[in-house]
């Protein structure tokens, strides 16, 4: 069992696909099965459960992955502490309000033990707002929300900003609808018995979504929250329905038997411009993508 073994389970684990965890780590898709296969001979379990080309975690597939990731993160500190790297100044990353709240405490834990002389600064904003400002040079890079092009209309602005940066995957998020307490379980928008949806500001792609999701047998006003626990707590007055993560709701503890509607997965996107990577954004991108591998206990449905 080698460390590159590990890493290559890592990179599969994050994106649910040998096929996009090879085009990340830059190897070919048979090699990463090879590698995997071997780890898995070497344990003596399956660590993916394989349904055509989705990979999914088994349960000892989740049990492996926090000592693989405390495996290969204790590495990257052993090696910064023989030969440290030279990362310094201003890294400027913008991110959804979402995603700073479940999915980077423990990647901004580790990149301050590492790299404490580079000054991280954190902006939150939407996915459409954010990507303008990588593109236009205000932001070093970005973590977006991109949909599948079926779960909502066309915004021809932010694809054209889209296509002009660089991007990997670093999640996947189950987007739901939740619904008041007592509200019966839906099958589509119609089936609402509330007059709102809450929701984030215009350019969140959640929202788009879940208004795309709504129009399409209903008449459903917005109602524009300015968090997540506002959103709840319009939700919990009967008024509203929400728009929320479940990686949100979960950290929420919002009640377990809570009603909610699943609209579907959603993919967050690390986005930045090739021609000005820094060292610091290069350390940023290898503690990412070492620290915030997905499990999906609590995802599952």
């Amino acid at each position: 069992m080698d460390l590159s073994s590990i890493e290559i389970f890592l990179a599969v684990a994050r994106d649910r696909s040998v096929t996009k965890a090879a085009k990340v780590i830059g190897r070919a898709p048979s090699n990463v099965t090879t590698r995997i296969q071997q780890l898995e001979e070497n344990l003596g379990v399956a660590l993916f459960s394989r349904d055509g080309k989705k990979m999914t975690l088994t349960r000892e597939g989740e049990a492996f992955l926090s000592y693989g990731q405390r495996l290969v993160a204790l590495a990257l500190e052993a090696r910064q502490a023989v030969k440290p790297l030279p990362p310094s100044g201003t890294l400027r990353v913008g991110t959804m309000e979402s995603t700073a709240a479940s999915r980077l405490p423990a990647a901004l834990a580790q990149f301050n033990r590492m790299w404490p002389d580079v000054s991280l600064r954190l902006t939150m904003g939407a996915s459409r707002n954010l990507t303008h400002d990588v593109l236009t040079g205000a932001l070093d890079c970005a973590l977006i929300a991109r949909p599948p092009q079926t779960m909502l209309e066309q915004d021809e602005a932010f694809d054209a900003d889209l296509k002009q940066l660089e991007a990997e995957a670093a999640f996947v998020e189950d987007l739901l609808i939740v619904l008041p307490a007592g509200h019966p379980q839906i099958a589509s928008a119609a089936e609402l018995r509330v007059g709102a949806l809450a929701a984030l500001e215009p350019g969140c792609t959640y929202r788009r979504i879940a208004e795309h999701w709504a129009k399409q047998s209903c008449d459903l006003e917005t109602s524009q929250l300015g968090s997540y626990h506002a959103i709840l707590a319009s939700v919990a007055t009967g008024a509203a329905a929400g728009v929320v993560p479940k990686s949100v709701l979960d950290l929420l503890h919002w009640p377990a038997d809570v009603q909610t509607h699943h609209l579907g997965t959603v993919e967050t996107l690390l986005v930045y411009r090739n021609s000005d990577r820094t060292s610091a954004f290069s350390a940023f991108q290898e503690v990412l993508r070492l620290t915030t591998v997905r499990t999906f206990r609590g995802m599952m449905h």
